[in-house]
């Protein structure tokens, strides 16, 4: 079956207290405008929210107050896959049976004290040795790139030089939490360690927001022509390389497959930089880099605005921000965008194909889907 993307929209990703109801609403608003269409229209829903218990909603069943909210009685379920949930709703959206398909991602993030916020986000990590152990995510990370550095011949500069290209894209982007704030490489390089070799700009910063896209049957000028999702362990010590999250590897491969292309033939890209490894190592997990030479594309300028594979033009979940689920869902609103030539400043030069690559845990959910724009 064919799918389209025929609306999105999003709030700006910001510190600022508003309700999940409020974002949710505006997003939705949006994609329907963006789709020429009416609610009345949707036939069904895919929503991802952390469900946490420590913002001042404390409400679960979100699916049924989405219900409420839009004064409408249709199939709508709930994918919870943390920070890979956004993804994960689009991938189970695209296979389910309706014409018209609301996914919704949307958190209440900064709602509460920091180690209340660092407790709950770590809950997405295995909690037998890693919770136990203080195994935070900026830790967990850390030690994946650890890992790279002293295999490869990977640099912390390379890492702090990816945060430096978001920070720039996301200064340009009106949605993005640091838009209009510039931030230099020196600033960047100056910033006090939060887990070696990690400095604060090395890791996401976490924000509330809301992003919606509309999936249809009916042609328009956005196709969707790959999606996958792979799981793995939930742990990475548990895996025979640190360095190889072989969810996203699984996710690429099959997403390839599906549009019958490879990934030379992507345009522009927004990768899942909770963590400027993350980043890296998506280079090279994907295939835009060999094993070990993910930092080449740093060095070279490749993954530049100007470059020929511009990656995560919107900031990134580094610059534009992580709220959490509606992160996968941001991807797709940017690449739409980037496909359609909508983004001013930081759009990529005429772009056909676009890949978006959203994460749960530490490598413990992927899912990869490609776009394609095509005339309608």
């Amino acid at each position: 079956m064919e799918r389209y993307v025929k609306g999105v929209g999003m709030t700006k990703f910001t510190v600022e207290d508003r309700s999940t109801h409020s974002m949710a609403q505006e997003a939705i608003r949006e994609a329907l405008t963006d789709a020429n269409m009416n609610l009345d229209e949707i036939e069904a829903a895919v929503v991802s929210t952390v469900d946490t218990k420590i913002n001042d909603e404390r409400q679960r069943m979100y699916g049924l107050v989405l219900s409420s909210m839009l004064n409408r009685k249709m199939p709508i379920i709930r994918v919870p896959a943390v920070c890979g949930g956004g993804g994960a709703a689009f991938w189970t959206a695209l296979r389910l049976k309706y014409n018209n398909i609301l996914v919704l991602g949307v958190d209440k993030v900064l709602s509460n004290t920091t180690p209340l916020i660092t407790k709950e986000i770590m809950n997405a990590g295995d909690n037998f040795w890693e919770q136990e152990e203080g195994l935070i995510f900026p830790a967990v990370n850390a030690l994946v790139a650890q890992q790279h550095m002293l295999r490869y011949d990977t640099t912390h500069e390379d890492l702090l030089k990816i945060a430096y290209k978001n920070h720039h894209n996301g200064s340009l982007n009106p949605k993005a939490r640091f838009y209009n704030k510039k931030i230099s490489l020196e600033e960047i390089k100056k910033a006090p360690i939060i887990s070696t070799p990690f400095n604060l700009y090395d890791c996401s910063i976490s924000v509330n927001g809301a992003a919606a896209v509309i999936i249809s049957n009916d042609k328009t000028d956005i196709k969707v022509e790959g999606s996958a999702l792979a799981t793995d362990y939930i742990a990475p010590f548990e895996r025979e390389d640190m360095t190889v999250w072989n969810a996203t590897v699984n996710a690429g491969k099959e997403a390839f497959k599906q549009a019958n292309i490879g990934p030379k033939d992507i345009n522009v890209a927004e990768l899942h930089d909770a963590f400027s490894i993350v980043e890296l190592i998506a280079y090279e997990d994907l295939g835009f880099a060999k094993k070990g030479e993910g930092a080449k594309l740093i060095r070279d300028g490749t993954v530049n605005l100007d470059g020929s594979l511009p990656i995560n033009p919107s900031g990134g979940l580094k610059a534009r921000g992580h709220p959490i689920s509606p992160t996968g869902v941001a991807q797709i609103v940017e690449i739409t965008n980037q496909l359609r030539g909508k983004c001013g400043a930081r759009q990529t030069k005429d772009p056909k194909l676009g890949l978006t690559h959203n994460v749960g845990g530490a490598g413990g959910t992927t899912s990869v889907h490609i776009f394609k724009k095509i005339a309608c």
